[in-house]
């Protein structure tokens, strides 16, 4: 595909919820250049931790494009594609060197965090461990992974180190 001679460019693909992978072979058997960003991240099981590779993106991907009518049209009839990210006018193109950034945070998958950025005084939840269902307020990351949560019973803060998938941030009720 893409032999109109048009200039191809990266689009983001939005998926169907954890249909990354199944979108991603279904353009590779169209022949399209496709991209998926994932990076390791430690999950708590019952008894241990265990690696997993989860995109550093859920629900999207890349796809590199000249957005002719018949690409775009099996793009959007791959299995689990819900649309391409853009505006009225159309898909939007993302920077080669965005793309390229993102290849390289990939295969480094070393300290790459993602999510929403948990700031010091922010609302948690221990989720894990031995303070599971207690609630605190952070003060702030210690080195990887790790934070320092105040811990609230009885109106007396104590301060603990507790792991960040341990953590859950509270939605900010107004206070």
């Amino acid at each position: 595909m893409g032999k109109t001679g048009l200039s191809r460019s990266w689009h983001v693909i939005y998926t169907r919820s954890r249909f990354e992978n199944v979108v991603l072979e279904g353009l590779r058997g169209k022949s399209m250049e496709a991209f998926l960003p994932r990076i390791t991240v430690s999950r708590r099981r019952r008894d241990r931790r265990v690696a997993l590779q989860v995109p550093m993106f859920p629900g999207y991907l890349f796809v590199k494009t000249d957005m002719a009518p018949s690409e775009h049209l099996e793009i959007k009839k791959t299995v689990g594609v819900v649309t391409l990210v853009g505006n009225a006018g159309g898909p939007i193109p993302v920077p080669d060197h965005a793309v390229e950034s993102l290849q390289i945070m990939a295969r480094a998958d070393s300290g790459v965090a993602t999510g929403r950025a948990v700031r010091a005084g922010s609302r948690v939840m221990v989720v894990g461990g031995p303070f599971a269902g207690v609630e605190g307020a952070l003060v702030r990351r210690k080195g990887k992974g790790r934070v320092i949560v105040n811990i609230d019973p009885l109106d007396r803060f104590a301060g603990v180190e507790i792991d960040m998938d341990d953590i859950e941030v509270l939605p900010d009720m107004g206070r």
